[in-house]
């Protein structure tokens, strides 16, 4: 395979040829062996070109070429269908499904295709997904309900490695020999989730695939039984007397122990070898599961060289895989702004540790890893487990700090309530990427815990309106006793000056950072800024007198001076990055309902649907009505209605 780190991007016909021909899996079939590779060539050059254009999913994608080859040669999809983990390395799977065109071109942004696989976008895409640990489960029920409904179509399920660290598929797995004897699982191994697999499910599939006696057994089990006297029958036995023969000579393997028969570990690299045993698998009688091991980012240095920076991918020059846009110096990122102030409050405090799900770099948790690894604890794709393990060390005194994803921790909403916030045990949670995650799409946006959590008793819920107030709010959850939640976007900060000694915050009081008693404006987070160019415009242009309050506090809420704003105010606005469904704006409706004040309210936020994916927030907000200039409408006119 040659490395495409020197090719430039160019038109699509002719710098595909073969590519260009693909619609679906009977023009894979006209290929010969030879066309097949030099496909697999091109593929991966179309993804590098792609996405150093739009950013992307590069290193899972160039990792799964052969095998998404293999998958469509072997199977026909709609009629046999697919559920790929994650799904975030579905773009070959898009290729070789007829979405080859300007569609893939703009892949991840407004006029483009999902990054992940979506049943509303193919008839191909069997099951959506953008978190992982998902594919098994589904795969398992489709596979039963084909059984229920006497289908002969075949279910495959792709799963990382990464994805045997989360609960719900080690769950499937256990169910898998009980519900069905026909499902085919690909195990896609390649060390990697997002960060380097961590734990005994990685440590295991590494003794498999260097284990030469395992490797011997799989690969030439024919040849090994014929040498032993009286082999000759033994393998006109078949698979009953292989898996006898590999019993006598190691343990069987783990999935084995399960009822599910393991292949492997095989070149997942290797077309023709894949291809094989797909085919063996496809003839199965009882659920198969083919292990094979890839590299990846194959076929493109930089890719390979730098995996965990490589898996989600900014826009690059292709040559040198760095950033292709050079601009000034943006204020630090929120994700580094908490991982570097975790770095100094571990450092004062033996006591405090981070806790993440495979995710060091994206939570900014690398830095505490880098300087203190002794409270540092990445538990793979774990989520429930973060939140229970987070809970045991409260327990002993410890202060740990989860740094998880919004969206992710919406998979650990029971453990939330249940064992951390009935048991009033201290953990923060510092959750990265509220709100919007542009590019990502519904499955990764972070708009839904506002309204999932405020609900739960005994917790402390805050929002930053900028980076040094987010050191000032972890100060704050280290000085209570109770669970604490801390929401801030995806990307920069302000880029306000940074104390070099954070503050605690009075709990539950809100900060006026603009005074007007006509229309106050409550905003949380990164809207305050917006709320203080919607008040500028409004003095200016309509003569309204406007005040401004960083709420902070989601709970408890500053409900003293939202009663005593509410009493004279013309209209109450509220702003959030969350839904408007059981928001910060249900919250204060609510709270002004419960004291009997009916001053007009005006909720501004995420309208009840799932927000697609899109170039930039600024983007998404104005297809949903929260431009400024939306915003700006929407204010006036509820003011025109009131002074009517």
């Amino acid at each position: 395979m040659k490395d495409q780190s020197q090719k430039s991007s160019s038109p699509a016909g002719s710098a595909y040829p073969l590519l260009s021909q693909i619609k679906g899996a009977s023009d894979l079939r006209k290929l010969s062996s030879v066309q097949l590779e030099s496909l697999a060539e091109e593929i991966r050059q179309r993804l590098i070109n792609v996405t150093s254009v739009n950013g992307g999913h590069l290193g899972p994608n160039l990792g799964v070429v052969e095998l998404s080859i293999a998958l469509h040669l072997v199977f026909d999809t709609p009629a046999d269908q697919f559920v790929f983990d994650t799904s975030h390395q579905g773009y070959v799977h898009k290729l070789l499904t007829g979405r080859n065109g300007p569609d893939f071109e703009g892949i991840r942004s407004s006029k483009g295709l999902s990054g992940f696989l979506a049943r509303d976008e193919s008839e191909h895409d069997a099951f959506g997904a953008g978190h992982a640990g998902t594919a098994l489960s589904a795969a398992l029920g489709m596979a039963t309900a084909r059984d229920v409904l006497k289908s002969k179509d075949h279910v495959v399920a792709v799963c990382g490695d990464a994805s045997f660290t989360c609960g719900i598929t080690m769950e499937a797995l256990n169910n898998v020999a009980a519900s069905t004897q026909r499902l085919i699982i690909v195990l896609n191994d390649n060390e990697w989730s997002i960060a380097k697999n961590v734990g005994a499910i990685s440590k295991y599939l590494n003794e498999l695939i260097t284990n030469p006696i395992y490797n011997r057994l799989h690969h030439d089990v024919g040849t090994l039984l014929k040498s032993v006297p009286g082999g000759d029958q033994l393998v006109k036995l078949g698979k009953t007397a292989e898996k006898g023969w590999k019993s006598m000579v190691l343990p069987s393997s783990l999935f084995e122990k399960y009822g599910v028969r393991y292949l492997g570990p095989i070149d997942g690299h290797d077309l023709p070898l894949v291809r094989r045993y797909l085919e063996f698998a496809k003839e199965s009688d009882e659920p198969v599961i083919v292990h094979v091991v890839t590299k990846k980012g194959k076929g493109y240095k930089p890719a390979i060289d730098h995996p965990e920076r490589f898996h989600g991918t900014s826009p690059f020059a292709i040559p040198s895989g760095l950033p292709s846009k050079k601009t000034k110096t943006p204020p630090p990122a929120y994700q580094d702004v908490f991982g570097k102030a975790m770095v100094r409050f571990a450092k004062a405090n033996p006591k405090i540790v981070g806790i993440t799900g495979a995710m060091p770099s994206g939570t900014g948790l690398i830095h505490l890893s880098d300087e203190v690894p002794e409270q540092f604890y990445d538990v793979g794709i774990a989520e429930e487990h973060a939140v229970l393990f987070a809970a045991g060390m409260a327990t002993r005194g410890l202060r740990p700090v989860c740094g998880i994803y919004s969206t992710f921790l919406q998979r650990a909403f029971d453990q939330i309530i249940h064992d951390v916030c009935l048991q009033k045990l201290p953990v923060v949670f510092c959750m990265d990427r509220a709100g919007l995650s542009p590019n990502d799409g519904p499955t990764h946006h972070g708009l839904f815990d506002i309204a999932y959590l405020r609900m739960v008793p005994n917790l402390i819920f805050m929002q930053p309106s900028n980076e040094d107030e987010l050191v000032d709010m972890m100060q704050t959850a280290f000085s209570q006793n109770l669970p604490a939640f801390i929401r801030y976007p995806r990307g920069s900060g302000v880029g306000v000056e940074m104390k070099t000694d954070p503050q605690a915050l009075p709990i539950g009081k809100a900060e006026v950072v603009k005074n007007g008693s006509e229309l106050v404006i409550w905003a949380l987070g990164p809207m305050v800024q917006d709320a203080l160019q919607l008040a500028q415009t409004l003095e200016a242009e309509d003569g309204v007198k406007v005040g401004v309050v960083n709420a902070r506090f989601i709970k408890p809420l500053d409900r003293s001076l939202l009663l005593e704003q509410a009493d004279t105010a013309t209209l109450l606005v509220t702003m959030e990055d969350g839904v408007l469904s059981g928001g910060f704006g249900s919250l204060v409706a609510e709270t002004l309902v419960d004291n009997g004040l009916a001053t007009p309210l005006h909720r501004i936020g995420w309208p009840d649907e799932f927000v697609s994916h899109g170039d930039s927030v600024a983007e998404l907000r104005s297809r949903h009505g929260l431009s400024p200039d939306d915003m700006l409408r929407g204010i006036r006119s509820k003011l025109k209605t009131l002074h009517a």
